[in-house]
């Protein structure tokens, strides 16, 4: 058994990954564990640019002792980029597949529209020619836009608690559940689906009556 007397406590910090927990760790002066130690880690702080630090400590090793390798000396961002090179990856294919998949709803969404507008030509040319005006039309357009936004709003943040549990372990710096991210993407989905339903609402409040109710 050894026996070790505590001089002091420091707060938490990263050591391997940015995304793990912090596990329990005590340090000890290096004369104790001297025969121990296969490698050690230098942390130089600097005041000077680090590309010419770096260059430098080869040759105060060096000086110490010739018989001392020097390896993978980079700076404190270099491997904090490198530490998270993975997860940048996965974020990256990530947010391309999501704006892929944005596009694709919208032009759904769109083509959907787009079809109810000209299977209801002859109810919209009736409603105008019995008094409804082009902001009512697209009023009634829009309504269904937000219909279907809302159903799918709902089955969308469902599944979006759902997953990002699941999801949990790929996250870092933010929650799953963080209501300003839930918050934000509700409401870049809802400018989606408006901005794809305004084209046939506007189509459809600049219908000719007349022309509308002779359409087969």
């Amino acid at each position: 058994d050894l026996d070790m007397q505590i001089v002091g406590l420091i707060g938490d910090a990263k050591y391997s990954q940015v995304k793990q927990e912090t596990p329990p760790l005590f340090f000890t002066p290096y004369r104790q564990m001297e025969e121990s130690m296969g490698f050690m880690t230098f942390y130089v702080r600097t005041s000077v640019e680090p590309a010419s630090v770096i260059r430098a400590i080869p040759n105060v090793i060096k000086r110490l002792d010739g018989n001392l390798p020097v390896e993978d000396l980079k700076t404190l961002q270099q491997q904090v980029r490198e530490n998270v090179t993975g997860d940048r990856i996965i974020g990256t294919l990530s947010a391309s597949f999501a704006v892929l998949a944005t596009l694709l709803a919208a032009m759904g969404l769109y083509g959907v529209l787009a079809y109810t507008v000209a299977q209801r030509t002859r109810e919209i040319g009736l409603r105008m020619a019995l008094g409804a005006d082009s902001r009512r039309v697209r009023r009634m357009v829009l309504w269904q836009v937000g219909r279907m936004m809302l159903v799918g709003g709902v089955l969308g943040i469902a599944a979006g608690l759902l997953l990002g549990r699941a999801a949990r372990s790929l996250l870092f710096g933010v929650e799953a559940t963080d209501p300003l991210v839930v918050a934000s993407v509700a409401v870049l989905l809802t400018g989606v689906a408006l901005g794809a339903g305004y084209i046939p609402a506007l189509r459809a409040s600049r219908v000719d009556p007349m022309r509308a109710l002779r359409y087969e």
